[in-house]
């Protein structure tokens, strides 16, 4: 089934620009992967060595938080994931 990921400010360099990628997916991790079999550049962006989501990435679906287990939730046709990344400074 067709999603939509919506992509970050800081990862667009990855995505040529673009804001939104549309992805096969039955779970997000699925869909995820997908995307980043389009985008590698993507891969270390999100994922750590062990293919865990890095601390400071939240993913949101349908406008609402996905934690805890953000991989294994279900998607629908048309669902939208939001890769959202935490920024600090100081």
């Amino acid at each position: 089934m067709s999603v939509k990921i919506h992509i970050h400010v800081t990862h667009r360099r990855h995505t040529d620009g673009k804001k939104t990628i549309k992805v096969e997916g039955s779970f997000v991790g699925e869909a995820l992967n997908n995307f980043i079999a389009l985008y590698p550049g993507m891969k270390n962006e999100i994922f750590d060595k062990k293919g865990e989501l890095l601390h400071y990435i939240e993913i949101y679906l349908n406008k609402e938080s996905a934690y805890p287990g953000e991989l294994e939730r279900k998607l629908k046709h048309g669902d939208d994931i939001q890769i959202i990344t935490f920024l600090a400074g100081g």
